[in-house]
């Protein structure tokens, strides 16, 4: 296995857990046998567990329940965190595939988990392989793109320079900015609160960081919005139905009352979630399921492909997903990625009350209003002038060329605000190359012409069935040698990400050298950029 999973303290609390019920009436042990009242360091000496010898049976049951074993020294680790690992996007040539097509992608949930690893300790060779999407990387954090001009839901910025890990080679960034709103001033919305209260959920960073963070959104609705909110654990429960946004009183105190416990039947609870929002669906409106979660389903449809099936059933009813990751130590992060991915929606992690607001007040109408819906991204390199391609994540993003003008082909969904970065390192044509092109960039169009490549986007508005095409070209004057800060620290972001994946691709890329670029921006007004920095310096420390 590529990458290890964090050591020791998921493992203790495991036990500990099963322990306070495993050795009630255990007289051999002189501490309390209630863990509730117990912290792990009251069970370990710094080698595992403390029992007397007549508990380690016991002891020995408890650890089996929890799918541990002991080794000499000490506890092997417990985690069953899941996530999905893509292979890796190779050079393309451009004489042979000179069109690359993707998806557009603005979930950041892979950042916030990544930052949650490093500042509980983790070193690069502590993070799970596919964990991290550089993509979602990029995508959390904001950028000076150029603004929508006309009708057009978002402006578009491109910029080429050397690549910083590869001096023989290009970078080239694309940029997507949407417009952003006052949600306040928005369109009315019907909310559907689907709440995950199963017995896994049962911690401090589930369940009560969850009824916070829900609790922050409901003081910002008005009574132009609707909300319901049901919860799913062995079966699901309606506790709310349609009530107004301004009563606020009587949505916290739903929130509040949650406890969690049970199995996890999480699609029964989005059966009805769905029902719900078809319910009290407004017309013209933010129609939305948000689902909170740690994506531990064990009941019903559980496995990744049968979600993703039920799902994209009903994303053709025009109701948007949201799904809200939280916790540790089980986190299910390729089902939630992929009910999101395939339900017209988005996927954040939610580590803290501080990134429950980001994602919930901050960046509200991004998060929650829809401006532009199944956004594809095509770029056809020029082979006079692009020898070799490569489109940097989005792994699980890309596409077929013949689905770009599909539009019953599913992509990303755009909210007001986002923005939406794609880097592509590009192996610049040398004299003499063979060049073979037959389609825009044939011999005809680019003989003496200064594109580098073209730049093309179909959207669909967020109630229409018939996609837009948008057209950019990108000529010589893209390139320059002074690039800018948005440039780099984008490229910054992603030589992390390249160093943190352990990419094949990544040259001389290096965590101090990402500290050394990031030492050099004007980033001390944005509050995330400057934690980013932070981040980069505690992770080679860890490791």
């Amino acid at each position: 296995m590529k990458r290890m999973m964090k050591k020791g303290i998921v493992t203790r609390l495991m036990i500990a857990s099963i322990m306070s019920v495993s050795l009630t009436g255990c007289g051999a042990m002189e501490k309390s046998t209630s863990t509730a009242d117990m912290s792990v360091a009251e069970y370990d000496n710094g080698s595992g567990i403390i029992y007397e010898d007549a508990c380690v049976e016991v002891e020995a049951e408890a650890m089996d329940m929890a799918g541990v074993t002991m080794e000499e020294g000490g506890v092997t680790d417990f985690n069953t965190e899941e996530y999905h690992a893509e292979t890796e996007t190779a050079f393309a040539k451009t004489s042979v595939s000179p069109l690359s097509t993707f998806s557009a992608d603005v979930d950041t949930a892979s950042y916030s988990n990544l930052r949650r690893m490093i500042e509980d300790g983790y070193g690069l060779d502590e993070i799970p392989e596919g964990a991290v999407r550089i993509e979602e990387i990029l995508n959390y954090f904001d950028y000076d793109y150029n603004l929508p001009e006309g009708d057009e839901p978002f402006g578009v910025t491109t910029q080429i320079a050397d690549c910083p890990w590869n001096e023989e080679n290009k970078l080239l960034a694309i940029g997507l900015k949407s417009e952003e709103i006052d949600f306040s001033e928005s369109g009315s919305s019907n909310f559907v609160f689907l709440l995950d209260v199963s017995g896994s959920m049962n911690d401090r960073d589930k369940l009560p960081l969850l009824q916070r963070a829900f609790a922050v959104l409901a003081e910002n609705l008005t009574e132009k919005d609707r909300v319901s909110i049901v919860t799913y654990a062995g079966d699901d429960r309606i506790l709310l139905e349609g009530v107004s946004g301004d009563e606020t009183e009587e949505i916290r105190d739903v929130l509040n009352d949650l406890e969690a416990g049970g199995s996890t039947n999480g699609s029964k609870g989005i059966e009805t979630a769905y029902e719900l929002a078809e319910e009290y669906f407004i017309e013209g409106g933010n129609n939305r399921v948000i689902l909170a979660t740690d994506g531990d389903l064990n009941v019903g449809t559980t496995s990744e492909s049968e979600l993703v099936e039920l799902i994209e059933e009903k994303r053709e009813n025009g109701i948007y997903l949201t799904v809200l990751g939280f916790g540790t130590g089980n986190l299910k992060d390729n089902k939630m990625e992929a009910l999101a991915d395939n339900g017209n929606g988005n996927y954040a992690y939610i580590d803290s009350l501080g990134e429950a607001k980001k994602v919930l007040v901050e960046e509200m109408g991004s998060t929650l209003v829809t401006v532009a819906k199944d956004v594809k991204l095509q770029v056809e390199f020029n082979p006079e002038k692009v020898s070799e391609y490569r489109l940097i994540g989005y792994e699980n993003r890309r596409l077929d060329v013949q689905d770009f003008e599909d539009d019953t082909k599913d992509a990303g969904e755009i909210g007001a605000g986002h923005t939406v970065t794609a880097l592509y390192e590009i192996v610049p044509t040398v004299e003499g190359d063979e060049v073979e092109s037959d389609l825009k960039y044939s011999e005809t169009v680019t003989n003496g012409s200064n594109e580098w490549l073209t730049v093309s986007i179909r959207y669909k508005e967020p109630e229409g069935e018939e996609s837009i095409l948008l057209e950019y070209p990108v000529d010589e004057s893209s390139y320059t040698e002074n690039p800018s800060d948005d440039w780099k620290f984008a490229a910054a972001a992603a030589e992390f990400g390249l160093v943190v994946t352990d990419s094949d691709f990544q040259g001389a890329a290096s965590l101090e050298h990402v500290k050394d670029v990031l030492k050099e921006l004007d980033i001390e007004e944005d509050e995330y950029k400057e934690e980013f920095y932070d981040l980069v310096k505690k992770l080679i420390k860890n490791s």
